[in-house]
Order: structure tokens, then C-alpha cells, then sequence
């Protein structure tokens, strides 16, 4: 019995298996940095460096030739496995997960760059590099089986960064991080199996664990939405959604900077982008029934995480609290299931890692000069340190969703895209901005403003050159994508209304966009549109590369 199949069917691309090597490049820079010498902490370094920047390039590469007006899948490559299990290595990427791969790609290198760790640089750099090689799977996979091994591997690097490097109660908080996590993926693992066989039953044919067979499969509804609910649980906790929430905030307290950026940036974004590629695709009745639930809990999210954020003494927790209102945000435009709602929703995926990534920083930064995070004993830092309250003004309005920075983009879709589709739920999320606003202001208002009542903050250090750069690499896409962010919008939206379309085939119920909007809605709102017949013709949307 034959196993195993070498051929492989790959997309005619200029770089053949692409994505392929995106996955394995910062893998086996894994393996490198843990053959090299604890003694070389500076060759650690560097070799986690490059091959972390090599997996970013090709990151890079794969957005400068995706093509603008294919909303299917590109660099598709598919090998066969496990023959007799449908198992594959099939990747692919589209308009929903490019920006995540290129996010991924950058933030990585990025953060090893900018932020150097207490001890033991070896094992801390390889957990990163395979921490990349997972996260970076998880955004390309089309193969359930692939896609869960990548959605679990990313949990033991993690694990060990938060309980090796963090501080204070940082074993309870990646043991409790774990738990939850792994509680959640092990009902998603049940579902999949579930789903895969129903299918095979429904289908006749054999059993497959390619996604895109799999959505066209015709369960009977019971069984697609207690499927659903597996899986959903799952991602709820990932994302989290309230009240799924609380590992979080220990979470990101008591992880190492680096640890916090990545979670922030990265991590959260696994759920996020699990329930618009899994649930909405392989589930569409089932997330239509679902969808009151999920927006009544993206909006008590929303409104908790502020409050709570609000009553925070300690600078980090407050971020790590922000993060939980504005991942409801994400929820809520995903389960807008319009085109201006979902594409806000995966554009803010992107936003809030830059954003609160950046936060993350800077918060790390602080503490690294007063060992402090209590706000109370933070003042007048402005005046020893005015480059960091300049940068952190701007972090901190692109987080409030101040329009000309990339938080606005994102929120407004969101919200536009939500009030068309179920008014009082945007509404009742508005009040969510303002709060945010209150929370972050009043923060930096104790923090930076005022006279300095200590020594330590009279002496506090202003931005290293290093620093400077570092964050300056964050400023830079916060500003553009806030200013222009039309290319961004030309590769999300095609990608979107091909799942809104497979949506309405599968449901028989359109998306609700509007007594007059066009499926051209997004990027006449942001791009200046293209007159009135091309939109998503053959030529539309496309740019010069």
C-alpha cells in the first residue's frame, strides 16, 4: 500500500515553492541557532537574524508579485502526503492572508533586532525562529491536517518565552496561557476529524483534508453547526473573545517584550484569521446562525475591555486589556459578513499588530529604564524623554483610531460595514472608540505629563538610536496605511467578495451591503473608485508594481 506520493502540483510562479520555503526557512533556522555554541550569544544573534530576514524577503517577494485582481488562491502547491488519509501539503495564499504572511515575515526580524533578552539568547532566538515557521504556516495552509500541526506548534514556543523570560508570576501565566489554548485546539481537533469524515460520507468520495473540497461539501445543518461550534470555540479562546479572555492579560503582563509584540502582533491574529478562513468558509450556514452570538460577545468585549483597561494601575495591563476591545472590533466585522465589514476586519488584524505591537515596545522600553509599570509612579516623563512621548502620541492616537493614522482605516469599515448590516450593534460599538480615548489619554497624560516626582524620572533616558529605528520601522506602515491605504484595499477586497459569494451560493442569502452599494463599496470609499463598470473586471484594481 503506497503511503506516499512525491508528485506535487505547483502554480507557475517565477519562484517555485515559495511558500513552501517561507515555512521552512525560519524552521531550519531553528535547528541552526540550536547546533551553534551557548557561548556565541552575538553568532545566535546574527543567524537567527538572517534567516528570520529571509523568511521577511520572501514575504516581501510574494506581495510584490501577487496578482491584484485574482481573488482565488496564488502560488498554490499542492503534494499529496498521506495518501490514504487525504492528507496533503497544500499552501496557498490570498487576499485575506497575504497581509498576515507579510506581517509575519517583518515583525519577526524586526523584534530580534530591536530587543535583546536577559539570558540565554540561544534557546530564546530558536524558540522565535519557530515560533515564525508556525505562525507563517497557519496563514499559507489549505490542509486542515497542516494547518492544525502549524496551529499547535506556535503554543510551545510561546509556552517556553513567557515561562523562561517573563517576569514576575510568569510560570502560572504560561501555564495558564497553555491550558486554555490547548483546551481549545483539542475540540477543534475532534471537529476536524468530524468534518472530514461527514464529509466523505456526504461526498462518496474518500476522505480529504483540503479546504477547498471540503467547503463544497453538503452537511446536514445540525451537523455543520455543532462542527462549527468546535471549531469556533477554538478560535474563541485564541483570538480571545469574551469571556474566553482572562489568560490574556496574565499573558501579556508577565511575557518578555519580545514575547508581548509577537502575541499582540502575531498570536491573537491565528483566531481572528481562523474564523474568517475556517468558520465563515467551510461553515456559511452555520456562522449566519451563529452570527447574533458572535456580535453580542465582539460588543461586550468591545465595551469590558475598555472599562476594565480604564481601571488599570499597571501600563502593561492596560494595552493587554486595550487588545481584548479591539480584537471585538475584528469580531464584529467579520460577522458583519459584508464587504466593507470583513475587509475592516482582516485590515485590522494588520493594524492592530502595528499598533499595539508598537505600544507593546515602548511600554517594554519604559520598564527596561524604571523596572516599574505602575502608572502612579510614572511622571513627567516627557521632559527628560520628549522623542519617546512624541513617538508614543502617535502609537497611541493610531490605537484610538485618529483618522490619518492606520487604526481609523480598519475601525471605520468595521463600523460602517456593521451599521449597514446590524445598527444597534455598531452603535453600542461606538461608545467603544470614545472609551478607548479615555482610557489611552488619561494613561499618557499621567505617564508623561507633569512634573517629574522622582529622580529616576527626571533622569529618564530619551530614544537610543537603536530604539528610534526600531520603532521608526513600526511608525512608517502606521502613518502610510492611514494616509493611502487604496493598495492595501485592492488585495484584501477581491478575496473577500469571493468569499461572500461562495457565502450567498451556499446559504442562498446575499450579504447585506447597503440599499445602493456595489460590491466596489471598500475602494470607492478609499481608493477615489474606478468609474462605474470596473471595479472587479479583469483589469480593475490593478497597480504598477
Amino acid at each position: 500500500m503506497s503511503m506516499f506520493l512525491a508528485a506535487a502540483e505547483t502554480a507557475s510562479t517565477p519562484f517555485p515553492h515559495l511558500l513552501t520555503l517561507l515555512v521552512l526557512v525560519p524552521a531550519v533556522g531553528s535547528a541552526v541557532v540550536a547546533l551553534i555554541s551557548k557561548q556565541r550569544p552575538d553568532v545566535c544573534r546574527q543567524a537567527a537574524f538572517l534567516f528570520s530576514a529571509t523568511a521577511g524577503a520572501l514575504a516581501v517577494y510574494l506581495l510584490w508579485n501577487f496578482d491584484v485582481a485574482d481573488g482565488g488562491f496564488q502560488f498554490v502547491e499542492s503534494t499529496t502526503w498521506v495518501r490514504d488519509f487525504g492528507i496533503g501539503w497544500r499552501l496557498g495564499v490570498d487576499g485575506i492572508s497575504l497581509f498576515l504572511v507579510v506581517l509575519s515575515g517583518l515583525l519577526f526580524p524586526f523584534v530580534i533586532l530591536a530587543i535583546t533578552p536577559e539570558h540565554d539568547p540561544k534557546p530564546y532566538y530558536a524558540w522565535l525562529l519557530l515560533l515564525q515557521a508556525g505562525s507563517l504556516g497557519v496563514f499559507v495552509a489549505l490542509d486542515l491536517f497542516a494547518f492544525f500541526v502549524f496551529f499547535e506548534i506556535v503554543l510551545v514556543p510561546m509556552y517556553f518565552l513567557i515561562g523562561s523570560w517573563g517576569h514576575g508570576n510568569r510560570t502560572y501565566a504560561a501555564m495558564k496561557f497553555f491550558l486554555f489554548t490547548m483546551f481549545g485546539s483539542a475540540l477543534m481537533l475532534v471537529g476536524i476529524l468530524a468534518l472530514v469524515a461527514t464529509a466523505a460520507d456526504a461526498t462518496g468520495a474518500g476522505a480529504t483534508f483540503d479546504i477547498r473540497e471540503l467547503a463544497q461539501a453538503d452537511l446536514a445543518t445540525n451537523t455543520a453547526r455543532l462542527i462549527f461550534c468546535a471549531f469556533a470555540l477554538a478560535f474563541a479562546v485564541k483570538v480571545p473573545i469574551f469571556p474566553l479572555h482572562t489568560w490574556l492579560p496574565d499573558a501579556h503582563t508577565e511575557a518578555p517584550t519580545a514575547g508581548s509584540v509577537i502575541l499582540a502582533g502575531i498570536m491573537l491574529k491565528l483566531g481572528t484569521y481562523g474564523f474568517v478562513r475556517f468558520g465563515l468558509y467551510l461553515f456559511p450556514e452555520a456562522s449566519r446562525w451563529a452570527a447574533p452570538v458572535f456580535l453580542t460577545l465582539g460588543v461586550v468585549g468591545i465595551l469590558y475591555g475598555a472599562v476594565v483597561a480604564t481601571m488599570q494601575r499597571d501600563l502593561k495591563r492596560l494595552v493587554a486589556y486595550s487588545s481584548v476591545a479591539h480584537l471585538g472590533f475584528i469580531v464584529l466585522g467579520t460577522f458583519a459578513m459584508n464587504s466593507q465589514g470583513v475587509t475592516g476586519g482582516i485590515m485590522q488584524m494588520v493594524n492592530h499588530g502595528l499598533s499595539t505591537g508598537a505600544l507593546f515596545l515602548l511600554v517594554g522600553m519604559i520598564y527596561e529604564r524604571r523596572h516599574t509599570r505602575e502608572i502612579a509612579e510614572l511622571n513627567g516623563l516627557q521632559r527628560s524623554a520628549p522623542i519617546m512621548a512624541a513617538v508614543f502620541t502617535v502609537v497611541m492616537l493610531s490605537s484610538i483610531g485618529l483618522p490619518g493614522l492606520n487604526g481609523f482605516v480598519g475601525e471605520f469599515l468595521i463600523l460602517n460595514g456593521t451599521f449597514i448590516a446590524n445598527r444597534w450593534y455598531a452603535v453600542i460599538a461606538a461608545v467603544g472608540v470614545i472609551l478607548a480615548a479615555l482610557y489611552l489619554l488619561w494613561a499618557y497624560q499621567r505617564v508623561f505629563h507633569g512634573t517629574p516626582r522622582s529622580v529616576e524620572n527626571e533622569t529618564f533616558a530619551d530614544l537610543r538610536l537603536r530604539e528610534g529605528l526600531a520603532v521608526g520601522a513600526l511608525l512608517v506602515p502606521i502613518v502610510v496605511l492611514g494616509v493611502y491605504p487604496k493598495p492595501m484595499i485592492e488585495r484584501i477586497e477581491p478575496s473577500v467578495v469571493v468569499l461572500l459569494e461562495h457565502i450567498e451560493a451556499r446559504t442562498g442569502v446575499a450579504p447585506v451591503e447597503g440599499p445602493t452599494a456595489e460590491r466596489s463599496t471598500v475602494e470607492e470609499l478609499f481608493g477615489g473608485g474606478h468609474g462605474d463598470d470596473a471595479s472587479h473586471g479583469a483589469d480593475a484594481g490593478k497597480v504598477d508594481k
